[in-house]
């Protein structure tokens, strides 16, 4: 298989595995996604695990962290997820791991799923619950209940996880402030180490998106910061640390991978659409899981597109996603732009931390903003 990869000397310590199956295709959800087929399942496994012992050859993979996302990771059976995890942990160093994640639906989680995750060395699990609210939750196109939503908690916690990540959303058609309020509420109480806060975006190719264009729905960016003051003062004052802009985390339990990500780290994705980065050249995958795993299983390249970066790509890119998180920036970086980084100060949106520049509570309401003045 020619794969078009960087040929690197430095191990990648972050790989992402992307599984597109989903009992049911929510409206909001742009990420490349399909109803599960039951027939081509077991050989998307396998092709799955082509494409790692290829990547393989060429790269040094040697991670720290995994993250396998979709979709719903969970949607597969108990015997593909024993084949598929125990196939990593046959080919890879794992020696060095600290944070292997499993994104996983309330309604596709079960005691048996969840016993098996542990025991092939899964060490933590994001939660997508999304909202406590039943017509929300039925809005959104959601699979499971509240009700569902909270036995899959206690699922996992019998099962042995000790870092558990709980996806919220807001700025929701229709949804309410007091709504908000309960949410937060209840999420708390249940005691997870970890809380992702979402803003709704419409994106396009989404039925949100149409409704949206056809005036059924509309953003409120007045009212999206709202709810996100709301749950910077409740996550806060519950004691989480609010160390990225839609992240919250107990002490000791914010995401390695996620923060790979930020600090402009490479990694490696596999599996359809998944994206890697290995010094300047960024490729993509074909969106496509048939057609992916017929490539890779025919010794084919599944990469759909590539993108030569420049180390000012980078940088910028570095700034932005640095500039949402709780370290912020060196100043240094931001030399350039004096003008800029002294009316954002003079409005109480930057301030500087020990060297580095640091969005303000206001200045987090306004991250996109601020960012893009930089870039």
């Amino acid at each position: 298989m020619s794969s078009g990869a960087i040929h690197n000397c430095t191990p990648i310590i972050h790989l992402y595995v992307h599984i597109p199956f989903c009992a049911r295709i929510c409206p909001y959800c742009a990420f490349y996604k399909e109803r599960a087929d039951s027939s081509q399942t077991q050989r998307f496994c396998e092709a799955l695990l082509c494409e790692l012992d290829e990547r393989c050859t060429r790269l040094r993979v040697e991670p720290k962290t995994i993250f396998i996302g979709g979709g719903t990771p969970t949607a597969l059976t108990t015997s593909q997820l024993e084949y598929l995890l125990g196939g990593f942990r046959d080919r890879l160093d794992l020696s060095a791991m600290r944070e292997w994640t499993v994104e996983a639906n309330p309604g596709s989680v079960s005691p048996g799923k969840a016993e098996l995750l542990r025991s092939l060395g899964v060490n933590r699990i994001s939660l997508g619950v999304q909202s406590w609210e039943e017509e929300l939750l039925e809005l959104l196109g959601r699979e499971h209940n509240a009700a569902q939503a909270d036995a899959s908690f206690h699922i996992l916690r019998d099962a042995g996880f000790t870092n558990v990540n709980i996806d919220l959303m807001f700025g929701l058609p229709g949804q309410t402030l007091a709504q908000w309020e309960a949410t937060l509420k209840k999420t708390i109480a249940l005691g997870p180490e970890h809380i992702s806060a979402y803003c709704l975006t419409y994106e396009e190719g989404t039925e949100f998106f149409a409704r949206q264009a056809r005036r059924e729905f509309r953003e409120d960016t007045d009212s999206d910061a709202r709810f996100l003051e709301r749950a910077m003062v409740r996550l806060e004052s519950a004691g989480f640390e609010h160390y990225e802009i839609s992240n919250y985390a107990r002490d000791g339990y914010a995401s390695s991978h996620n923060g790979g990500y930020w600090a402009g780290e490479d990694y490696l994705g596999i599996g359809p659409s998944a994206f890697s980065t290995v010094g300047l050249e960024r490729y993509q995958n074909v969106s496509d899981y048939r057609s992916y795993s017929d490539l890779v299983l025919a010794g084919g390249s599944p990469i759909g597109s590539t993108e030569a970066l420049t180390a000012e790509i980078k940088r910028g890119e570095r700034i932005a996603l640095s500039l949402r998180t709780v370290r912020g920036i060196p100043s240094v970086e931001l030399n350039r732009w004096p003008n800029q980084r002294r009316e954002f100060e003079e409005l109480g949106l930057l301030r500087e931390v020990e060297g580095n520049c640091v969005l303000t509570r206001r200045g987090k309401l306004l991250a996109d903003s601020v960012a893009e003045a930089f870039i």
